[in-house]
C-alpha cells in the first residue's frame, strides 16, 4: 500500500538525518578525530548486531561462502576506503559541504560503468554529472573555511563510494544479499582497521582524549553504532519495497533535510557562492533520480 511506502521513506530519512548528526557531533564537536578507532567500533557494533539479528531470525543472511566472501573483498576494501576518508572529511566539513562533494561520487560510478558497458551516452545524465561535478570543483574556491587536507579526504571518500557504486552493480554473484555483503564488509572492516589502529596513532591518541570519560562522548559513540545499524536496516528496506528511482527519490529528499536542518544544529560559516554550489550539486541530483525514471519508461 502506498501509506506503507510512505512510512519505509520517512523512517529511512529519520534515521538517515540522525545519524549524520550524530558523528557530526561526535567528529567535530567532541573533536574525537580517530577514525580507526570510530569506525572500527562502529562497524564491530553492526557486525555483531547484524549476526545476531540473523541468528534469531528477524533477519534474512544465509551461509556466507568462502568463494563468495573473497570474490566480494574488493567491494569491502572501497567500503574501508569509505568510511575512513568519510570520517576524516565530515570532522573537518560542514554537512552541507560534505553532501555537494559526496555527490560527485555519481561521476565516479557513471565514467567506470560508461567504460565497462560501452552504453550510448543519455544527455540528460550527462547533464546531471556534470552539473555536480561543476558545483564540486567550484566549492573549494568559495569556501570560506576551505582546508586542503580535509578536501582531499573529502576526494578519497567520493572515489572510494564511486567505485563501489559501480563494483556492486558489476558483481554477478546471486550468492549474496545486501545484508550479506554488507556483513563481510563490516568483518573485514573490523580487522583492517584495528590493524591499522596503532600504526596510525589513534590508538595511542584516543588514550589522551579528554573527553574519554565523558558520559556524552559515551552515548554519542553508543549511538552512532546502534543509528548506523539501523541506517543499514532502513536502506534495505527501501530498496526491497520501493523502485531504484524511488529509492533514489528518498536518498535525495534526505540529503535536502540533512542540509536544511545542519544550520540549526552545527555552527556553519558559509558565504552566496558556495551555497550556489550546494545548490547547483542537488538540482544536479534531482536530475540524475529523473534521468532514471525517464532510463525505465
Amino acid at each position: 500500500m502506498q501509506w506503507k511506502r510512505h512510512i519505509t521513506g520517512l523512517t529511512f530519512s529519520f534515521v538517515f538525518v540522525v545519524s549524520y548528526f550524530t558523528n557530526k557531533f561526535v567528529l567535530s564537536v567532541l573533536k574525537f578525530t580517530y577514525p580507526t578507532l570510530f569506525q572500527g567500533w562502529q562497524t564491530f557494533i553492526g557486525a555483531f548486531l547484524l549476526l545476531l539479528s540473523g541468528k534469531l531470525g528477524w533477519v534474512e543472511m544465509s551461509r556466507i561462502t568462502r568463494s563468495a566472501a573473497l570474490s566480494w573483498l574488493p567491494g569491502s576494501l572501497l567500503f574501508v576506503g569509505n568510511i575512513y576518508a568519510g570520517s576524516r572529511a565530515l570532522s573537518r566539513m560542514d554537512i552541507p559541504f560534505f553532501f555537494t562533494l559526496q555527490n560527485s561520487s555519481h561521476v565516479v560510478s557513471y565514467v567506470i560503468l560508461k567504460v565497462v558497458h560501452r552504453e550510448k551516452i543519455q544527455w540528460l545524465k550527462l547533464l546531471s554529472v556534470s552539473v555536480m561535478l561543476v558545483s564540486a570543483i567550484n566549492l573549494p574556491l568559495y569556501d570560506p573555511q576551505f582546508d586542503l587536507t580535509s578536501y582531499m579526504w573529502a576526494l578519497g571518500h567520493l572515489a572510494c563510494i564511486g567505485a563501489y557504486r559501480a563494483f556492486q552493480v558489476q558483481y554477478k554473484s546471486g550468492h549474496l544479499s545486501d545484508l550479506e555483503q554488507q556483513c563481510i564488509n563490516y568483518l573485514f572492516s573490523v580487522l583492517l582497521l584495528a590493524i591499522a589502529a596503532h600504526p596510525t596513532g589513534d590508538l595511542l591518541g584516543a588514550l589522551e582524549f579528554p573527553f574519554l570519560l565523558s558520559y556524552t562522548f559515551h552515548c554519542g559513540c553508543c549511538a552512532s553504532a546502534l543509528l548506523g545499524f539501523l541506517l543499514l536496516l532502513a536502506t534495505v528496506k527501501l530498496k526491497s519495497g520501493l523502485s531504484l528511482e524511488h529509492c533514489g527519490v528518498w536518498i535525495f529528499l534526505s540529503k535536502v533535510t540533512a542540509i536544511s536542518l545542519s544550520p540549526f544544529i552545527f555552527h556553519m560559516d558559509v558565504n552566496a557562492p558556495s551555497l550556489i554550489c550546494v545548490l547547483f550539486s542537488h538540482v544536479g541530483e534531482a536530475l540524475l533520480v529523473y534521468s532514471e525514471r525517464e532510463s525505465q519508461l
